[in-house]
């Protein structure tokens, strides 16, 4: 009977394990990675909070996946479109071709985007990238 137990345990364990490693915001709102910053989604956050509770590191690898990727934050109203999507548009030479970007981006948020006068800016950081979105040209 105790031989028993051992398997179930490792089993259930691991199981508890693997769900508190991932996060929730990356796990149920998927669309919101790439984000910088924004409201906290508080049903993220509790939901992290638990994993937070119940499992120390695993709750606090959560919070640092949701936070990293931008998945903790509630849409700001702004219209974002996956990364990986958007990588459709990048030739092999890195040259982004403007009509397939206003395709992809008439397909996903239902807008006609003028990119006529659109520029390329490259960013070494994601905290190049946040200074960006701060001071408007973002």
């Amino acid at each position: 009977m105790k031989t028993r137990l051992k398997p179930l345990a490792a089993i259930v364990l691991c199981g508890s394990l693997i769900t508190q490693l991932s996060a929730c915001g990356s796990i149920f709102y998927p669309e919101r990675r790439g984000q910088i910053s924004s409201q906290i989604d508080p049903g993220v956050a509790i939901l992290n909070g638990i994993g937070l509770l119940i499992y120390i590191i695993p709750g606090l690898i959560a919070f640092g996946v949701d936070f990293a990727t931008g998945a903790i934050y509630l849409p700001n109203g702004k219209y974002s479109v996956a990364p990986e999507t958007l990588q459709q548009a990048v030739d092999a030479d890195g040259q982004v071709d403007t009509a397939m970007l206003q395709q992809i981006l008439k397909q996903q948020l239902g807008q006609d985007l003028p990119l006529a006068e659109a520029t390329q800016i490259k960013a070494e950081s994601l905290s190049q990238l946040a200074l960006l979105q701060h001071t408007g040209r973002g």
